[in-house]
Protein backbone atom coordinates (compact mmCIF):
# COMPACT_ATOMS: atom_id res chain seq x y z
CA UNK A 1 0.00 0.00 0.00
CA UNK A 2 1.23 3.55 -0.95
CA UNK A 3 1.76 5.73 1.54
CA UNK A 4 -0.47 8.70 1.86
CA UNK A 5 2.01 11.42 2.65
CA UNK A 6 4.01 10.44 -0.19
CA UNK A 7 1.19 10.57 -2.63
CA UNK A 8 -0.47 13.78 -1.04
CA UNK A 9 3.41 15.45 -1.47
CA UNK A 10 3.22 14.56 -5.50
CA UNK A 11 -0.72 15.55 -5.68
CA UNK A 12 0.20 19.32 -4.30
CA UNK A 13 3.47 19.21 -6.07
CA UNK A 14 1.58 18.68 -9.42
CA UNK A 15 -1.21 21.47 -8.41
CA UNK A 16 1.78 23.63 -7.58
CA UNK A 17 3.33 23.41 -10.69
CA UNK A 18 -0.05 23.67 -12.73
CA UNK A 19 -0.38 27.26 -10.88
CA UNK A 20 3.19 28.26 -11.39
CA UNK A 21 2.59 27.19 -14.99
CA UNK A 22 0.07 29.62 -15.67
CA UNK A 23 1.20 32.40 -13.83
CA UNK A 24 4.50 32.47 -16.13
CA UNK A 25 2.53 31.75 -19.05
CA UNK A 26 0.63 35.38 -18.28
CA UNK A 27 4.16 37.10 -17.43
CA UNK A 28 5.48 36.15 -20.61
CA UNK A 29 2.01 37.05 -22.45
CA UNK A 30 2.00 40.16 -20.75
CA UNK A 31 5.98 40.66 -21.31
CA UNK A 32 5.81 40.25 -25.00
CA UNK A 33 3.32 42.99 -24.86
CA UNK A 34 5.53 45.36 -23.12
CA UNK A 35 8.78 44.28 -25.28
CA UNK A 36 6.08 45.07 -28.51
CA UNK A 37 5.05 48.52 -27.05
CA UNK A 38 8.71 49.45 -26.81
CA UNK A 39 9.79 48.64 -29.86
CA UNK A 40 6.55 50.70 -31.44
CA UNK A 41 7.50 53.71 -29.46
CA UNK A 42 11.25 52.84 -30.27
CA UNK A 43 10.49 53.18 -33.98
CA UNK A 44 7.95 55.93 -33.15
CA UNK A 45 11.14 58.17 -31.62
CA UNK A 46 13.23 57.31 -34.54
CA UNK A 47 10.68 58.69 -36.68
CA UNK A 48 10.51 61.78 -35.09
CA UNK A 49 13.91 62.54 -34.40
CA UNK A 50 14.62 61.80 -38.23
CA UNK A 51 11.76 64.63 -39.13
CA UNK A 52 12.98 66.91 -36.49
CA UNK A 53 16.41 66.95 -38.16
CA UNK A 54 14.69 66.83 -41.70
CA UNK A 55 12.64 70.08 -40.20
CA UNK A 56 15.88 71.87 -38.55
CA UNK A 57 17.73 71.04 -41.89
CA UNK A 58 15.27 72.80 -43.83
CA UNK A 59 14.88 75.88 -41.75
CA UNK A 60 18.64 76.33 -41.47
CA UNK A 61 18.42 76.59 -45.10
CA UNK A 62 15.91 79.17 -45.13
CA UNK A 63 17.90 80.95 -42.27
CA UNK A 64 21.02 81.07 -44.16
CA UNK A 65 19.11 82.09 -47.62
CA UNK A 66 18.27 85.09 -45.78
CA UNK A 67 20.62 85.96 -43.72
CA UNK A 68 23.55 87.48 -45.95
CA UNK A 69 22.62 90.19 -48.42
CA UNK A 70 25.46 89.44 -50.93
CA UNK A 71 23.97 85.88 -51.86
CA UNK A 72 20.49 87.80 -53.24
CA UNK A 73 22.64 90.15 -55.20
CA UNK A 74 24.52 86.59 -56.67
CA UNK A 75 27.95 87.28 -54.93
CA UNK A 76 28.72 84.19 -53.43
CA UNK A 77 32.19 84.54 -51.36
CA UNK A 78 35.08 82.07 -52.02
CA UNK A 79 37.61 81.31 -49.81
CA UNK A 80 41.26 80.80 -50.28
CA UNK A 81 44.08 79.88 -47.03
CA UNK A 82 46.54 81.28 -49.39
CA UNK A 83 44.89 84.36 -49.66
CA UNK A 84 44.06 84.32 -45.66
CA UNK A 85 47.86 83.88 -44.48
CA UNK A 86 48.96 85.92 -46.90
CA UNK A 87 46.45 88.97 -45.74
CA UNK A 88 47.83 88.26 -42.09
CA UNK A 89 51.21 88.77 -42.50
CA UNK A 90 50.45 91.82 -44.90
CA UNK A 91 48.76 93.30 -41.51
CA UNK A 92 51.66 91.93 -39.69
CA UNK A 93 49.30 90.52 -36.66
CA UNK A 94 48.96 86.82 -35.09
CA UNK A 95 46.68 84.17 -35.49
CA UNK A 96 45.08 84.93 -32.37
CA UNK A 97 45.08 88.66 -33.43
CA UNK A 98 43.09 87.90 -36.03
CA UNK A 99 40.94 85.61 -35.04
CA UNK A 100 39.70 88.10 -32.82
CA UNK A 101 39.33 90.37 -35.39
CA UNK A 102 37.19 87.99 -37.24
CA UNK A 103 35.64 86.31 -34.08
CA UNK A 104 37.14 83.24 -34.00
CA UNK A 105 40.16 81.73 -32.25
CA UNK A 106 43.67 81.63 -33.43
CA UNK A 107 43.55 77.93 -33.44
CA UNK A 108 40.80 78.03 -35.90
CA UNK A 109 42.34 80.84 -38.48
CA UNK A 110 45.67 78.36 -38.32
CA UNK A 111 43.20 75.77 -39.43
CA UNK A 112 42.05 77.56 -41.81
CA UNK A 113 45.33 78.92 -43.26
CA UNK A 114 46.33 75.14 -43.42
CA UNK A 115 43.64 74.51 -45.02
CA UNK A 116 42.27 71.79 -42.06
CA UNK A 117 38.74 73.25 -42.13
CA UNK A 118 36.47 75.56 -43.90
CA UNK A 119 35.04 79.20 -42.58
CA UNK A 120 30.78 78.73 -42.30
CA UNK A 121 29.35 81.18 -44.46
CA UNK A 122 28.66 83.94 -41.45
CA UNK A 123 32.59 83.34 -40.72
CA UNK A 124 33.43 84.28 -44.64
CA UNK A 125 31.07 87.67 -44.38
CA UNK A 126 33.21 88.58 -41.13
CA UNK A 127 36.40 87.75 -43.01
CA UNK A 128 35.34 89.83 -45.91
CA UNK A 129 35.25 92.36 -43.67
CA UNK A 130 38.45 91.74 -42.59
CA UNK A 131 39.94 92.03 -45.59
CA UNK A 132 39.20 95.53 -46.37
CA UNK A 133 41.16 96.56 -43.15
CA UNK A 134 44.43 97.95 -43.93
CA UNK A 135 47.11 97.36 -41.02
CA UNK A 136 46.83 100.62 -38.90
CA UNK A 137 43.17 100.03 -38.98
CA UNK A 138 43.54 96.32 -38.12
CA UNK A 139 45.94 97.68 -35.12
CA UNK A 140 43.12 100.33 -33.88
CA UNK A 141 40.41 97.58 -33.59
CA UNK A 142 42.73 95.73 -31.50
CA UNK A 143 43.80 98.04 -29.37
CA UNK A 144 39.91 99.44 -29.10
CA UNK A 145 38.91 95.99 -28.31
Amino acid sequence: MPNIASILKAEISRVARKEVRAEIEALKRTSTQHRSSIAALRRQVSALEKELRRTAKGAGRRASTQEPAAEEEGLKRRFSAKRLAAHRVKLGISAAAYGKLVGVSGQTIYHWEQGKARPRAAQLESLASVRNLGAREASALLDAG
